[in-house]
């Protein structure tokens, strides 16, 4: 086992003076073809070119010697301090940190950033981190080969971002873009880099917010939203009285659909006959990505509007479904809020997690129920009766019955 293992962070700033005491002292050196190039590295030193931080880590948990592990930007963060603190490998690791590419990014760029998401981008995470990209208004992306800007900007096509790309920072490549992301698959970028992506609106954001330090990192600075829970009464997002709202407004509904449905960051969920937008104002409000479709122009309006309020972004497309559904990016969970059989055949056919509906007879949940077991779901159904009651005489105001359907694939 190595006696030693320190992980210096690399910004391109000159090493500190406890770097350069670990690389002199150093008989095993992991790190990129530009960390093993550094003039401080021993002549005598193994190196190696760290790919894989899983294999590196069993290297050096096999060497006899002092290792030193370079690794750009902070190593703590997204980095290689993870793998090597794993308990199988058994390594005690000293860090010496440095700037991170995040920080270094936002530097460049002049914006604050403890409001901004921050994702990585992959082969396996690449459409969760586009979706955290639609559901906010500030994200960082560390991309990977293969899951840059360009792939970035395809994905969020119909989405109006701004895009400043960071390449290959603290080195004399370094190159700072702004673009809008309809322009960004037009070009060739170099690796490594940092995708800022800004956009949208804070909704129903105070403007006195833009100048104020919020606490929590992550989010706005008037967060928490001065609404608390949520399931609310149909309404807030309405503008109507309890006793003229539709079935698909129903509170009650609405949160057994979602508590199945399950909507979290870097989900994608189609809401399809959105309705008021109840749901979908919702489900943003945890976090998801949200594609509201609706045929109705002026329920399209309203439910924008909702949006604002809440401070959450939707992307609503007013369209008739099924019809309406055949370019949309696929979907990780869906709720069909309207549209009947067909509409729910079409939303198997994309192969979801997860799809949630109601019927209001039991003939037409039987014929939902079967499209989506012949769609590969196992099915569960449950009869929802609720009633509201004025609790100033406690008369009866709003009866609802309705049938609950929820597919899971299998």
């Amino acid at each position: 086992m190595a006696d030693r293992v320190t992980v210096i962070g690399w910004d391109g700033s000159p090493p500190t003076e406890a770097a350069r005491a670990a690389l002199g002292a150093a008989t095993l050196v992991a790190g990129a073809a530009h960390h093993l190039a550094l003039p401080e590295i021993p002549p005598g030193a193994e190196r190696i070119r760290l790919g894989s931080a899983a294999l590196a880590a069993r290297r050096i948990a096999g060497h006899r010697g002092t290792a030193v592990v370079l690794a750009d930007g902070d190593p703590g963060f997204f980095g290689v301090v993870r793998t090597l603190r794993a308990p199988e490998y058994g390594l005690e690791v000293e860090v010496v940190p440095a700037v991170s590419s995040v920080a270094a990014a936002f530097a460049r760029a002049g914006m604050p950033w403890d409001d901004a998401r921050i994702v990585v981008a992959h082969g396996r995470t690449l459409r969760r981190a586009v979706n955290v990209c639609r559901a906010h208004p500030k994200v960082a992306v560390l991309t990977s080969p293969g899951a840059g800007p360009a792939e970035l900007a395809l994905l969020l096509e119909g989405v109006h971002r701004t895009f400043v790309i960071c390449e290959a920072l603290g080195t004399d490549r370094e190159q700072v873009t702004v673009l809008t992301s309809d322009k960004v698959a037009d070009h060739v970028w170099r690796d490594p880099n940092v995708v800022i992506v800004v956009g949208g609106s804070a909704g129903g954001a105070e403007p006195a917010a833009a100048g104020r330090s919020g606490w929590l990192a992550g989010h706005e600075p008037n967060y928490p939203p001065a609404v608390r829970g949520w399931a609310l009464p149909s309404a807030e997002y309405t503008g109507r009285d309890a006793g003229t709202a539709d079935v698909r407004d129903s509170a009650q509904l609405r949160a057994a659909q979602l508590a199945r449905l399950g909507p979290r960051p870097g989900d994608l969920l189609w809401d399809v006959g959105a309705g008021s937008g109840a749901v979908a104002v919702e489900a943003a409000r945890f976090g998801a990505a949200v594609l509201a479709v609706e045929r109705d122009a002026a329920a399209c309006v309203r439910m924008s509007a909702a949006a604002r309020r809440f401070g959450v972004q939707l992307q609503v497309v007013h369209g008739i479904a099924p019809l309406a559904l055949e370019a949309l990016p696929e979907p990780d969970v869906v709720r069909v809020g309207g549209g009947g059989v067909r509409t729910v055949a079409a939303c198997a056919d994309r192969r979801p997690e997860r799809i949630v509906t109601h019927a209001v007879t039991r003939d037409e949940a039987e014929a939902v129920g079967r499209v989506l077991a012949d769609g590969g779901y196992a099915v569960e159904c449950a009869l929802l009766q609720s009633l509201e009651l004025d609790t100033r005489d406690w008369a009866e105001r709003e009866r609802s019955v309705v049938f609950l359907l929820s597919g899971s694939r299998t």
